[in-house]
């Protein structure tokens, strides 16, 4: 007489399945989770870059022309947090009809912002009419 042996009940033989499907899942989601981040960051600096452009070119336009480029630079970088002025640039133009364009340049830094950046810069370009006296 053999005896065959018993089964476990199926909750039983499934016991730790679960725990083992989501290590295997954990660097996906690590990934995952980066590059959002980082598309954020992509983001966040078109936004910072397009609203150092509108602020330049507004108060580079109540400027007086020798002193624009100045006014235009310091105001474009005035709400720009340290960690994107660094590699930041900001320069104001006109084509002597009255119209003003200023434009800023960023770095888009790579997952933490201050450390390193990707090697493509970031642009914004406002441009408004020179107020008349």
């Amino acid at each position: 007489m053999t005896m065959r042996p018993a089964l476990a009940p199926p909750a039983l033989r499934d016991r730790g399945q679960v725990t083992i499907e989501f290590l295997g899942m954990t660097p996906t989601i690590i990934v995952t989770l980066i590059a959002l981040w980082q598309v954020v960051l992509v983001g966040y600096t078109f936004t910072l870059a397009g609203n150092a452009a509108d602020e330049a070119v507004r108060q580079a336009t109540a400027a007086e022309p020798g002193a624009r480029q100045g006014a235009c630079e310091a105001a474009g970088l005035k709400h720009v947090s340290e960690a994107w002025r660094a590699g930041a640039s900001v320069t104001c133009g006109g084509s002597g009809s009255g119209y003003i364009t200023a434009d800023v340049r960023m770095e888009v830094p790579i997952l933490f912002p201050g450390t390193l950046s990707f090697p493509f810069p970031v642009r914004g370009h406002a441009g408004a009419v020179e107020e008349a006296d």
